[in-house]
């Protein structure tokens, strides 16, 4: 394929959401139902990360693969030490990632670039689902041009609330491609007080009791939980939040992790490390706008939409880990539902994702599309369940809102001692799984050594994760190519050169992680945030 965008072709492009906005014949739904439950690469959930070439001695692996990480008993840190690779699966799937994208990227001007990034294909998709009558998927109902308060509530009422976190090392960064954002939302009984009148007070109470269960390794048994919350009335929410033994006054820290959640809720018990049935999670996955305050373009290159529909008790949580773990390398995972009504896992959540099509409008993905993002969301040691986003929150008030990346800092993984970005480094001996992120390397690791020094003395991870514009450019550019091609089944990296510390062809057996004393158990979500102060209340 000839690589090769005009002017007047990027030109084009740049006014394809104003001609869709008012085109009654763009179907986001059109390819994922023609295609139906056609998958031609069931092992798609093996992401192309899992072809690094680690040379027996860079290994980005133990993010995701861990030993029994509190509730997820998958134990799969055993990937870190062998190839387990399916037959069809020995052939890299991805091979975006060895595509020559300089010519394309040359012809992109920087202004088309930066207009193509800051439009809005997310209200056209909005209008478009809802003209549809007969759709039996999610339709997007939170309106991102409101925004949010200062609180981090949707002002549209939809009751989403957006968070802060520190993203999860290698290819969530900026500096590898995309930034992206994440809200929650609880059910209606979570947000309202026992006569079922909604009530803001207890909705944060339950979200900050959710935080804490989420939010703090397995390490920390439930009555030792001590962690910083926004302020809460405890007369308000009818619970004593601090563990002081009293119920009165607005306090920030809750110590110990109540038995039950308030308000409407207060039927529902607490399970640590589990979300309630009902959870809903919106992420969106954006180009980089060097130029936003927040790194978010207004483009979306994809959105992605979970919900917890059913409770996976303990007894059959262990049977799915179990069957996860045994399963033969060449049988393929099964998945029920569709990409139309959501993909489901084995453990509770449904999955719906949407991303752009050649004109850059949002359409639903594919089935097989929906494969890859199951890789990540059911078959991985390191999720609690089966998130990645939450249990990375910052604690408390800073950590609501939209997300930023200003003033939250490199705090280490739970049970670790060095920061995490530190580590990761240390460990992948780059910036990202395939060791690709030139500008990384030159800035970190100059004449191929680690300068720990400067790692430490980064101010925060905006000042660590952020890319140059140019670089941002760059990647912005390689994606706009990759939307063109249209060519997501073999990969949706944002590749500015072709990698090369990534096997086309592999086989199985010993990664000689092990024999180099390069295998690393100890990979967690849960962060060391700072001890909060002494309970107080006002």
């Amino acid at each position: 394929m000839k690589y090769l965008l005009s002017s007047t072709l990027t030109a084009v492009l740049a006014l394809t959401l104003v001609a869709c906005d008012r085109d009654a014949a763009y179907d986001p739904l059109a390819l994922a139902t023609a295609q139906g439950k056609t998958i031609n690469n069931p092992f798609a959930v093996v992401p192309s990360q899992c072809y690094t070439k680690t040379d027996g001695v860079s290994n980005p692996c133990w993010t995701c693969h861990t030993d029994k990480n509190g509730s997820n008993a998958l134990n799969d840190a055993h990937l870190q030490e062998e190839y387990a690779f399916s037959k069809v699966g020995m052939n890299n799937p991805w091979t975006n990632l060895f595509k020559d994208r300089s010519a394309v990227i040359a012809s992109i001007s920087d202004t088309d670039a930066l207009t193509w990034v800051r439009q809005d294909n997310y209200r056209p998709l909005r209008k478009a689902l809802r003209r549809r009558g007969n759709y039996g998927g999610w339709v997007p109902d939170f309106d991102f041009a409101r925004g949010f308060d200062a609180d981090g509530f949707a002002k549209d009422g939809s009751h989403w609330r957006a968070f802060r976190y520190k993203p999860f090392p290698g290819t969530f960064w900026p500096t590898n491609g995309s930034t992206d954002d994440v809200m929650i939302r609880l059910p209606r009984f979570f947000r309202a007080n026992v006569a079922g009148v909604e009530n803001r007070e207890i909705y944060k109470a339950n979200l900050a009791i959710l935080e804490a269960s989420l939010g703090v390794g397995a390490n920390v048994p439930d009555s030792k939980i001590l962690r910083r919350i926004e302020p809460i009335d405890e007369a308000a929410v009818g619970a004593d939040i601090n563990g002081d033994g009293k119920i009165e006054g607005r306090v920030d820290v809750m110590r110990g992790l109540p038995l039950r959640y308030v308000g409407g809720a207060a039927g529902i018990g607490v399970v640590r490390h589990f979300y309630p049935i009902g959870t809903e999670f919106l992420h969106s996955v954006r180009y980089i706008d060097p130029d936003a305050p927040s790194l978010l373009s207004t483009r979306f290159k994809e959105l992605r939409y979970s919900v917890k529909i059913h409770w996976v008790g303990p007894d059959e949580l262990t049977e799915n880990y179990a069957e996860e773990r045994n399963e033969p390398a060449d049988t393929p995972p099964i998945f029920y539902g569709s990409a139309v009504t959501g993909v489901i896992s084995p453990f509770g959540w449904s999955l719906q994702g949407f991303i752009e099509d050649a004109q850059g409008r949002l359409r639903l993905q594919t089935r097989e599309e929906h494969q890859f993002c199951m890789g990540c969301h059911s078959g991985l040691g390191v999720t609690v369940d089966q998130s990645f986003g939450f249990p990375r929150k910052v604690p408390g008030s800073p950590g609501w809102g939209h997300q930023s990346l200003d003033n939250i800092p490199d705090v280490p993984q739970a049970g670790h001692v060095d920061p995490e970005t530190l580590v990761y480094f240390r460990r992948a001996h780059g910036g990202d799984e395939f060791r690709a992120n030139q500008e990384v390397l030159e800035r970190y690791f100059p004449a191929g050594k680690l300068d720990e020094a400067k790692v430490r003395a980064a101010k925060d991870m905006r000042e660590l994760i952020t890319p140059s514009r140019e670089r941002a450019l760059a990647l912005n550019k390689a994606y706009m190519a990759l939307v063109r091609e249209q060519d997501f089944v073999h990969g949706r990296d944002a590749v500015a050169q072709p990698a090369t510390n990534v096997h086309t062809q592999i086989k199985n057996g010993d990664t000689k992680l092990k024999k180099n004393g390069a295998v690393y158990k100890d990979g967690t979500l849960w962060l060391e945030w700072p001890a909060p102060a002494t309970p107080t209340a006002e």
